[in-house]
């Protein structure tokens, strides 16, 4: 072993590479039929992001026997900075701000809505699952999250999230979103084109246009919408996502154009890979597969939730002052191969 301790915050790559924690890894996939090549994609990210990627299928106990193996069953300290991005809270950066953030119940949404509780700010968490909001309540007890168990596609949905908002709106993250099959357009159904449009693209605008108003009386507020890599390219995903996330660039455009001399910006985060575990739709197509799996092995790298997060906070708040209107590519460099 080398003398730098193997931890849970280690890059999954340096495990591998790990003379005794590559051959624990390799034993601990092994029984599922997974070898350490299928996590060469996720290489840049801790091993303790296996737990969320897994669904969880790799409880954190595994992850702590794992680490226990690795170093003669003595727990190690964390020693300085372990090489990974760590978040860092700004204290107080949204305290007296009232944000709205859809998809809060998981992933990204879930992050982004912790971060801005935690930053001092009064979340009204949104999301489908009234079960997963209900353990983010727990988690951020005392915080300030207000949870709406709600479709944002269904105007009554809206219609209460705004009302448990109250009078005031500071910031909206436009999170929640879904995958599609990854069907090219000949192959994309009704039911598949309807839903992934409908609470990608249309959910989007259904809950920005009904908070603009309390924005616009209020001279100010910050929207920033979830586009995505396939938002700006189109071989990152099938038809109805790359349709849907483009539009939500050009929605986030002529509201940016529109609004901003009221003082509203409105901007757009367009990741990349994140390792959010969301499943993909049963019956992918194979025909999309084959033609979107070389161009998807060319990813530079796989994020975590709590990264986008970071992007996206920054420009709910003040210190994105003077940036109205910009899709910032959250995605580790893919968007200039």
């Amino acid at each position: 072993m080398t003398n730098t301790p193997l931890t849970a915050n280690t890059s999954i790559g340096t495990w591998i590479e790990h003379p005794v924690g590559g051959e624990l890894l390799r034993e601990l996939l092994a029984p599922a039929g997974t070898s350490v090549d299928s996590l060469r994609a996720v290489s840049s990210l801790p091993l303790q992001q296996l737990v969320a990627l897994s669904q969880g299928l790799m409880p954190q106990e595994a992850i702590d026997a794992l680490v226990l193996r690795a170093n003669d069953g003595v727990m190690p300290e964390e020693e300085g900075e372990s090489g990974a991005w760590t978040e860092r809270i700004t204290d107080g950066r949204f305290s007296g701000k009232t944000v709205i953030v859809t998809g809060a119940a998981s992933g990204i949404g879930r992050a982004t809505a912790s971060r801005v509780a935690r930053e001092g700010g009064r979340v009204i968490a949104v999301d489908v699952s009234e079960g997963r909001l209900a353990e983010l309540e727990a988690e951020l007890a005392g915080a300030g999250v207000v949870t709406v168990a709600g479709d944002i596609t269904q105007q009554e949905s809206v219609d209460a999230i705004v009302a448990a908002a109250g009078d005031r709106v500071d910031a909206l993250a436009n999170v929640a979103g879904i995958n599609d099959d990854f069907s090219p357009l000949h192959e994309t159904s009704d039911a598949m084109w309807d839903r992934v449009i409908g609470v990608n693209l249309t959910g989007t605008f259904k809950l920005t246009r009904a908070v603009l108003p309390l924005m616009v009386g209020a001279g100010k507020g910050s929207v920033v919408n979830v586009a995505s890599e396939a938002g700006l390219r189109g071989n990152a995903s099938g038809n109805a996502y790359t349709v849907s996330k483009h539009g939500v660039i050009g929605l986030t455009k002529s509201a940016a154009f529109m609004y901003g001399p009221a003082g509203i910006r409105v901007n757009a985060v367009a990741p990349g890979g994140v390792a959010t575990g969301i499943p993909f739709p049963p019956n992918v197509s194979a025909a999309g597969k084959q033609r979107l799996g070389p161009f998807q092995a060319q990813i530079p790298t796989v994020a975590t939730a709590e990264a986008l997060a970071a992007s996206i906070t920054f420009l709910l708040s003040d210190d994105a002052v003077n940036i109205n209107g910009a899709v910032l590519a959250s995605d580790g460099g893919w968007s200039v191969q």
